[in-house]
């Protein structure tokens, strides 16, 4: 007898609530994980927050507008980070939903459900859940960026040309390597009679006027920073370790990439013994041009990237796994045919619904456990708004004056500049990533300095005390963390920098 469940039949029925129920669902997911377990930002998170509170045309980190809508959503949700939390949901929304419609105007409506399917398991496991920032926001502007070079391309729809520069100006004004990234699509469009048509309408150099007009405050920043924008080249004798790096970084790419053959494998009808007739997930034929344009975003982005990485030995793939990997999952979808048999059914359900839960649980277990079987600290169990509201209540007790900046160790001044007060962020160790205070101007209008603590007296170490001479360190002040398991208390060590009376 043929059975198909109920999530076949909503695909074929209703494939935009399944959309958007499993985009919206993973979002819910990754939100709790944060509410259960995450009492500071993970990874880089308080840095960005940090850098955007100044509203820098550019940063050491790259262009500007990641580090901005960070600060306004962070401000939004009344100084409290989990406002961040949400844009990166809503980045993961609209990166997935703009994924269907570009994989619907290539492969149908019911195989684009597939095509996000797949790919929301390679992003599970290569891209950041709730860590926003530049290779976040790069997501949803380069699948805009992808649809409507389809459009364009594909599809001759000249009214797509001012969202896609508008789009374009973005991706520079957020990623590094859009450049790389617009070179592709240009590229692309040379390659084929579309395309060269395209690029050659007036309407082109109106989208490279909006681009320039977009881009050219970061640009101007460049130009006076005085930032190199390409690595230096690296010497012959160290080709042959970064030939080696970049392998590494392709095959981490594959790895990511491992839930795709996880699934194809269940899906295969090698192994297949029973009689019963599988449901069908049918399309139209797809435009050889759609074929191409599919193959290429989905392979050159990544090959593209690891040989630039490690060419010049970079610690990640150029654009980010998220950036590179976004086609992968259409890929698959448009190489298996005009018809999908989706064969053993709860089998599938089952090994999708662990990949996507698996990178959330693996959070939460490593947030428990791990204190209690390593020596390495758990970032996100520091407990971020208790930090932040002892120091800006002592330096106002001490001073009868708001808690202006903060520095000394770099990670725990960082998280004391998300409190209420929002501290200016001075990182005394390298003051040209806060170019907006110097050390003459922190001791004058005072601050906080505060260094991991590892006896009762609180002495500053050397570095630190060096830095700012003369500090009268008070009594260090002990925090719990989330899970303190076999780790020491986190004692901080501090001091108050009175500001000056002018």
């Amino acid at each position: 007898m043929r059975f198909t469940s109920l999530v076949i039949e909503l695909i074929r029925a209703r494939p935009k609530l399944v959309v958007w129920l499993v985009v919206v669902l993973q979002a819910m997911l990754w939100l709790l994980v944060s509410l259960l377990v995450y009492r500071s930002p993970p990874g880089d998170l308080a840095t960005v927050i940090a850098l955007g509170r100044e509203y820098r045309v550019g940063t050491d980190l790259g262009p500007p507008l990641a580090f901005w809508l960070a600060d306004i959503a962070f401000r939004a949700a009344g100084n409290h980070v989990f406002g961040v939390y949400l844009l990166a949901q809503i980045c993961s929304i609209s990166t997935f939903w703009t994924l269907y419609l570009l994989a619907r105007a290539t492969v149908g409506v019911q195989q684009a459900v597939l095509a996000v399917l797949l790919t929301m398991t390679v992003l599970a496991f290569s891209a950041p859940g709730l860590e926003f920032g530049p290779l976040v926001l790069a997501r949803p502007i380069w699948a805009l960026l992808l649809l409507h070079s389809w459009q364009l391309i594909g599809q001759n729809r000249r009214n797509a040309w001012f969202a896609w520069s508008i789009e374009a100006g973005l991706l520079l004004l957020t990623t590094s390597a859009a450049i790389i990234l617009l070179a592709l699509v240009v590229g692309f469009a040379l390659t084929t009679a579309r395309g060269r048509r395209t690029l050659m309408s007036f309407d082109a150099l109106f989208a490279l006027l909006v681009i320039a007009v977009l881009s050219l405050p970061y640009l101007i920043w460049l130009i006076r920073a005085d930032v190199p924008v390409i690595p230096h080249w690296p010497a012959v004798a160290d080709l042959g370790g970064r030939a080696v790096h970049g392998v590494e970084l392709l095959g981490g790419l594959l790895l990511a990439s491992l839930g795709i053959a996880i699934v194809s494998t269940f899906n295969s009808g090698w192994f297949d013994r029973t009689q019963e007739e599988a449901p069908v997930i049918f399309r139209p034929p797809v435009d050889p041009a759609a074929r191409d344009f599919v193959y290429f975003f989905a392979f050159a982005p990544a090959l593209a990237g690891c040989l630039i990485s490690g060419l010049y030995d970079l610690d990640r793939v150029v654009g980010g796994a998220g950036i590179v990997l976004l086609m992968s999952g259409l890929a698959v979808i448009v190489a298996c045919g005009d018809l999908i048999y989706l064969r053993r059914q709860q089998i599938l359900r089952t090994a999708w619904a662990a990949m996507i839960l698996a990178p959330a649980l693996g959070v939460i277990v490593a947030t428990l456990f791990v204190p209690w079987t390593a020596s390495s600290e758990v970032v996100t169990s520091l407990p971020a708004t208790a930090i932040g509201h002892f120091f800006d209540d002592s330096f106002e007790r001490r001073t009868n004056r708001r808690l202006s900046a903060v520095s000394g160790d770099a990670q725990l001044a960082t998280l004391i500049s998300l409190s209420p007060t929002r501290p200016h962020l001075f990182l005394a160790a390298t003051p040209e990533r806060t170019p907006w205070l110097n050390l003459d101007r922190f001791n004058q209008t005072g601050g906080v300095v505060v260094w991991r603590a590892s006896d009762t007296d609180g002495t500053p170490p050397p570095d630190i005390a060096k830095l700012f001479p003369g500090l009268a360190p008070e009594v260090p002040q002990t925090f719990d963390r989330l899970v303190d398991g076999r780790q020491p208390s986190l004692r901080i060590g501090w001091a108050v920098v009175r500001p000056k009376v002018p």
